[in-house]
């Protein structure tokens, strides 16, 4: 696994190693160079393909043959935890950046077929569907992965104090599901993911989207260069801009954290303002891009699947959008590297479990990447 690490000086303060649930300490690891990657939130992805009576004939069976699903349930067994009786919903969403085809020049490194997640959200949808709760995992977070088996049938053992994005690497989707189901003991209740081509193609196809930057970014590994002021990003820059870590803040992976949940909230408010669904050209151009970017797990592996359960997302607006970032602190026998808080992180498992907010106590205190405020929509 290649993986780029999360500088950082150390941040004093509870690490978390007497929580509830059993997490990732163990052996440390030199610092890696890693390629990047993107995310894009349930919704966002889902809503684009939100067809109504455009989704017929030849046009509904070849974006239907565009979605790749992956069978989690089958590879997973029943070994899980329940699922919530409370009306909500968990979601789990991976960026990828796999080296082969049109991603090897986005995401830079060899063609060697591999596949990596660098960013991943817990998405948390309320009783309702009025409001959700969104919280990210850094992917330098030590963990203990379980055993998995992927959907191949091929059995990955399981692996003391390695970084959570592993669990893909390793695994695929069914691994990184099942990983963060033994960090939370909660049920994820459906799967999608996003590749390094298909969200630039998207963003493209959305005619692109606005945010207004407080600084000036200048970011050479990530190629983007904004001055501070209000920017249409294409999707070379949006792709840029949701990759740099270099270019502001701390350098950290978790200052990119807060640029990506920053502009999800542009995109998603843009994406109900942009008028898609009254210009019917355009709206199957972003349902043919968006269905070749995304893959589901099994259970919305079709387009009216997925158009169904996108609907149902359309009442959730930028404003009752709670994003954090998963509790942690600098490792301090390697500040490239954090570590989980687990007392405060159970708070946040404990409230989604209930379908209760994420309580204040739960962030207060804990590493942060120094980026917040730098980018909002406009």
């Amino acid at each position: 696994m290649s993986a780029e690490s999360t500088p950082g000086p150390g941040i004093p303060g509870d690490t978390g190693t007497n929580g509830a649930r059993h997490r990732g300490k163990g052996r440390r690891h030199k610092p890696q160079q890693r390629h990047k990657g993107l995310v894009i939130t349930a919704w966002t992805a889902a809503g684009i393909v939100v067809l109504g009576g455009a989704g017929a004939g030849y046009m509904y069976f070849k974006l239907n043959g565009n979605l790749k699903s992956v069978d989690i349930d089958q590879a997973l067994g029943t070994d899980r935890p329940k699922k919530a009786d409370n009306g909500s919903e968990n979601i789990l969403v991976l960026g990828s950046d796999t080296r082969a085809g049109g991603n090897k020049k986005l995401g830079g490194g060899t063609d060697d077929g591999s596949a990596r997640s660098d960013t991943a959200m817990i998405v948390h949808v309320y009783k309702g569907h009025k409001k959700a709760s969104v919280v990210s995992i850094p992917r330098d977070t030590l963990i203990d992965r379980p055993s998995c088996t992927d959907t191949k049938g091929e059995e990955h053992p399981a692996a003391r104090g390695v970084m959570f994005n592993s669990a893909y690497s390793t695994g695929g989707a069914t691994c990184a599901v099942k990983t963060v189901e033994s960090i939370t003991d909660l049920r994820m209740d459906h799967y999608l993911e996003v590749d390094f081509s298909g969200f630039q193609k998207l963003i493209d196809d959305l005619g692109g989207v606005e945010i207004t930057t407080t600084k000036s970014i200048d970011d050479p590994d990530s190629h983007l260069k904004l001055k501070a002021g209000t920017h249409t990003l294409d999707g070379k820059q949006a792709l840029g801009l949701v990759r740099t870590r270099h270019g502001v803040g701390d350098g950290s992976d978790l200052g990119r954290i807060q640029l990506q949940q920053a502009f999800v909230k542009a995109l998603v408010n843009q994406i109900k303002d942009v008028g898609v669904f009254s210009d019917p050209k355009r709206l199957l151009d972003l349902a043919e891009t968006a269905t070749k970017a995304v893959t589901t797990d099994s259970d919305l592996g079709s387009v009216n699947k997925l158009a169904s359960f996108a609907n149902g997302l359309k009442g959730i607006s930028p404003s009752h959008m709670h994003m954090i970032t998963m509790p942690v602190a600098y490792d301090p026998a390697d500040p490239n590297r954090v570590l989980l808080q687990e007392k405060k992180a159970d708070q946040i498992w404990q409230a989604l479990e209930n379908d209760e907010p994420i309580p204040a106590s739960a962030t207060k205190g804990t590493a942060t990447g120094e980026a917040k405020g730098v980018v909002s929509g406009s």
